[in-house]
């Protein structure tokens, strides 16, 4: 359900939905910023600071699978080899 956050506002908490606002501004970056109505929602800017930084990290590593063309589970590390 959480690609239909926005259809079925019962399932998350105002948090939760300000939360993935965030995740998804911050993602997709329409006209290079995010929406001050995101930015003004319900979390702290500990919290938003924090939560950039996760979904820089997610959208990072997505970008090197997508560029190195890795399925999702099929990283092999040849550390030790």
């Amino acid at each position: 359900m959480i690609s239909a956050w926005r259809d079925v506002p019962s399932l998350y908490s105002s948090r939760e939905r300000a939360a993935l606002a965030w995740a998804e501004a911050v993602t997709r970056l329409v006209d290079q910023h995010v929406p001050d109505a995101v930015y003004e929602q319900a979390l702290s800017e500990v919290e938003l600071a924090e939560l950039t930084l996760a979904v820089i990290s997610i959208n990072g590593w997505n970008r090197l699978n997508i560029a190195f063309c890795t399925p999702a589970g099929q990283y092999q590390s040849n550390a030790g080899s």
